[in-house]
C-alpha cells in the first residue's frame, strides 16, 4: 500500500479535478485515502497546501502528456496545431472537465495568493512554450489566447467544434 502522503496526493489528485476546490472537503480527502486526520496534518498544514501540490502535480502530468502527443511533430507549426488536437483528445479522456486551473481560479477568492501565484506561474509557462516556439510576441499572445479560449469554451458547450475552428485560425495567422 502506498505510503499516507501518496494517497492523499492521489485522492486530491481525482478529487480537486473532478469535483473542484470547494466541494473537496479534508475529511473526504481523508476519508478516501484512508489516513487518519493527524496524518493529513503532518503531511498538509491546510487544505490550500493540497491543493498547491494538486496544482504542481496536475501541470507536470498535463505538460508530459501535451509534449508526448506533440512530439511527432516535424515543424513548429505542427506542433502548434496538434496542440489543439491535444485538447480534443483530452477532452475525450476527461470527459470535457476543461482546465483544472481554470477550474479552481473561478472557485477562490482573491485573498489566496499562494495558489494564485501557482496558477499564474503555471500558465505563464505555458504561454512561454508558445512564444519560444514562435519567436513573435503578438502572434504566441494570440495564439495562447485561442488555446486558452478553447478549453474554456469546449468545457462550457461540451464541444470541440470552437477548438476545430481555432485550430483553422491558427492555421491561417501561421500561412501568413
Amino acid at each position: 500500500m502506498p505510503k499516507p502522503r501518496e494517497r492523499i496526493v492521489s485522492t486530491a489528485m481525482i478529487l480537486f479535478h473532478q469535483q473542484g476546490y470547494n466541494n473537496t472537503g479534508i475529511n473526504q480527502v481523508i476519508e478516501e485515502a484512508k489516513v487518519s486526520k493527524a496524518s493529513f496534518y503532518q503531511h498538509f498544514r491546510s487544505k490550500d497546501e493540497l491543493c498547491i501540490e494538486f496544482l504542481n502535480k496536475r501541470y507536470n502530468y498535463w505538460a508530459s502528456e501535451l509534449e508526448e502527443f506533440i512530439s511527432e511533430a516535424k515543424t513548429v507549426q505542427e506542433k502548434i496545431l496538434k496542440s489543439f488536437d491535444f485538447l480534443i483528445d483530452m477532452n475525450k479522456r476527461e470527459d470535457f472537465r476543461g482546465c483544472s486551473f481554470l477550474n479552481i481560479l473561478s472557485e477562490i477568492p482573491a485573498d489566496k495568493e499562494e495558489i494564485h501565484k501557482v496558477i499564474r506561474y503555471h500558465k505563464n509557462k505555458l504561454r512561454e512554450c508558445f512564444t519560444e516556439d514562435l519567436q513573435n510576441d503578438v502572434i504566441s499572445a494570440h495564439i495562447y489566447l485561442l488555446f486558452e479560449s478553447s478549453i474554456l469554451t469546449s468545457q462550457l458547450y461540451r464541444s470541440n467544434e470552437l477548438i476545430e475552428k481555432s485550430k483553422m485560425i491558427v492555421q491561417e495567422i501561421l500561412n501568413d
